[in-house]
């Protein structure tokens, strides 16, 4: 995608401060877009802002704000649509911690649901009356393959990003008259701090080395290696774009080819 192919956008990227996010605010800012990064962290918020690239006129924002805090958040987004309209929404946040299903205590799903969907939730009740007044909008919902294939010791997570998956399902349907896009992002496994926690947990549980269990996930992926943050980044800019403007409602693995189904 060319270089200010987003220009005039304004753009929301949730947890932009590591990982994915980060990414994902980098590649939109490079495609011209003006970007408000939202995070717990300030001080992590204002390192990643100012290492944002920033094309003549640009203004990029830090939202220093909790996704589990809904109050809070509704109060915030209700700010910051006041002050700068959003035209891109991307919703990320961090997952669930990993462990069997059966185990989990039922305030774990709770936390997971709330963050997660409660929190997109609360954006998007903010974000889409402008959408609707504009004619235009785009929401990507970064979640995991585990909406087509759960992965082992994730039960949490397969759970609460399954609901997620078919809330943005649902979304597409009712927005889409109002030429508002709503897609999902599936990425595999990734190489965040996310993927190390996982990568730590299962060799504590199974008693494995860490490089053991690398080499195990690496074997069920068909392109042998794990994704980079840039490359999920260049999917979600890919459906934000004008390129994909007839894509809406679709689930996109960016996976290396890891899940078995289609």
């Amino acid at each position: 995608m060319a270089i200010g192919t987003l220009t005039g956008q304004n753009a929301l990227v949730c947890g932009g401060t590591q990982g994915i996010g980060r990414a994902v605010a980098h590649e939109l800012a490079r495609l011209g877009a003006t970007v408000t990064i939202l995070a717990r962290d300030p001080r992590a918020l204002d390192e990643v802002r100012s290492s944002l690239p920033v094309p003549a006129g640009q203004v990029h924002q830090a939202l220093p704000c909790d996704m589990a805090d809904t109050v809070t958040l509704g109060a915030a987004m209700a700010g910051l649509v006041s002050e700068r309209p959003i035209d891109i929404l991307v919703n990320n946040t961090g997952g669930p911690s990993p462990g069997p299903a059966h185990e989990a205590e039922a305030a774990a799903f709770l936390a997971a649901f709330t963050q997660h969907l409660i929190g997109f939730q609360t954006i998007v009740r903010a974000v889409v009356p402008g959408m609707k007044v504009r004619g235009h909008g785009r929401i990507i919902n970064v979640i995991s393959t585990s909406v087509k294939q759960p992965l082992p010791n994730l039960g949490v997570s397969n759970t609460i990003r399954g609901a997620v998956a078919n809330w943005g399902k649902t979304l597409a349907n009712e927005l889409g008259p109002f030429h508002i896009t709503v897609n999902n992002v599936l990425p595999g496994a990734t190489s965040t701090d996310r993927l190390k926690a996982i990568i730590q947990a299962k060799a504590s549980r199974t008693g494995s080395s860490e490089d053991e269990v690398r080499t195990e996930m690496l074997a069920e992926i068909p392109l042998r290696r794990f994704a980079e943050p840039a490359e999920i980044a260049a999917a979600v800019a890919f459906l934000v774009g004008p390129s994909a403007a007839y894509i809406n409602g679709i689930n996109l693995p960016v996976d290396g080819g890891r899940t078995s189904c289609l």
